[in-house]
C-alpha cells in the first residue's frame, strides 16, 4: 500500500511539469491568448462539508456522524477551446484525506483514504475585460477511492466509487505571452457509501466538497506544439 501511494505522489509530481514540459517544447511565439488549448498548474484547497448517517450490523447508531479531513493539494487543468467563448475543462490530482468520528463517536479515527477525483466542466468564457476573463462552468466529478488504512474501529476504511454534479466560476488574468494567472472556485454535490471492513460497521456519507483553486496557466494552439508552429486557426 506504501509503495501505492509513493507512485501515485510521483505521477501528481509529473503531472505538475506537464505546463514546464509544453512551455519549454512550444516555439517561442506560441504563446497564444486566442488559441485552442490551456494548462494550469494549481494549488487547490478541498474543503468537504462532509456529514453522515453511521450503522453497526444495521442498526443505525444515534448521534453518530463523520467529517472528512480540509486537504490542500496540487492539481493540473486542460482546457479545449471548441469557440472562442465555449470549452470543456479536466481537473485531475491525487488527494489523500482523513475521515474521523463526530458526535456520539467523537474523535474517533476512521481512517485516511487516496482519491482520484477528475471534474469534467463544460464552460462559457466571457470575452476579456482589461486582461481579465471570467468564465463559468458545469459538469460532472467522478472519484475512485483507494482502500484506506486502519481505524479505531479495528478495520480498514473503504468507500464506494461516486458521481456527483458540479458547478464553477473562476477567471483568469492576462501576464503576457499566452501566461495566465487564474483563480477558480468549484462546488460539488455527492455521497458515498463507506464500511470498514470485518466491523460491521457502514455509513452512508454526505461528501458535498468546496474546491478552491489558485495557479498559473498556458494558452497555446495545439498545433504549434504538435507540428513545430503554424498559422493558428482563429476559433469563432
Amino acid at each position: 500500500m506504501k509503495r501505492g501511494f509513493e507512485a501515485m505522489r510521483r505521477i501528481g509530481i509529473g503531472a505538475l511539469g506537464a505546463l514546464a514540459l509544453v512551455a519549454v517544447a512550444a516555439p517561442a511565439d506560441a504563446g497564444d491568448y486566442s488559441g485552442d488549448t490551456l494548462v494550469r498548474v494549481q494549488g487547490a484547497v478541498v474543503v468537504p462539508d462532509s456529514s453522515a448517517s453511521v450503522s453497526a450490523g444495521g442498526t443505525h447508531i444515534p448521534g453518530a456522524d463523520a467529517e472528512v479531513s480540509t486537504e490542500v493539494i496540487p492539481s493540473l487543468t486542460i482546457t479545449h477551446f471548441f469557440t472562442k467563448n465555449v470549452a470543456a475543462e479536466l481537473f485531475c490530482c491525487f488527494a489523500k484525506f482523513n475521515a474521523e468520528g463526530k458526535g456520539a463517536i467523537n474523535g474517533a479515527d476512521l481512517g485516511d483514504f487516496w482519491a482520484f477525483p477528475p471534474i469534467l466542466t463544460l464552460q462559457y468564457h466571457f470575452d476579456p475585460i482589461a486582461g481579465f476573463k471570467p468564465y463559468v462552468g458545469a459538469g460532472v466529478q467522478y472519484i475512485h477511492y483507494f482502500d484506506g488504512g486502519n481505524s479505531d474501529l479495528g478495520g480498514k476504511i473503504h468507500l464506494d466509487d461516486s458521481w456527483g454534479f458540479a458547478l464553477q466560476g473562476g477567471v483568469d488574468m492576462e501576464i503576457g505571452h499566452g501566461w495566465y494567472l487564474n483563480a477558480d472556485i468549484k462546488k460539488v454535490w455527492l455521497d458515498t457509501d463507506a464500511s470498514w471492513k470485518n466491523t460491521g460497521v457502514a455509513a452512508k456519507v454526505d461528501v458535498d466538497p468546496l474546491i478552491i483553486s489558485a495557479g498559473i496557466g498556458y494558452r497555446f494552439n495545439l498545433a504549434d506544439i504538435l507540428r513545430g508552429g503554424s498559422a493558428p486557426v482563429p476559433l469563432k
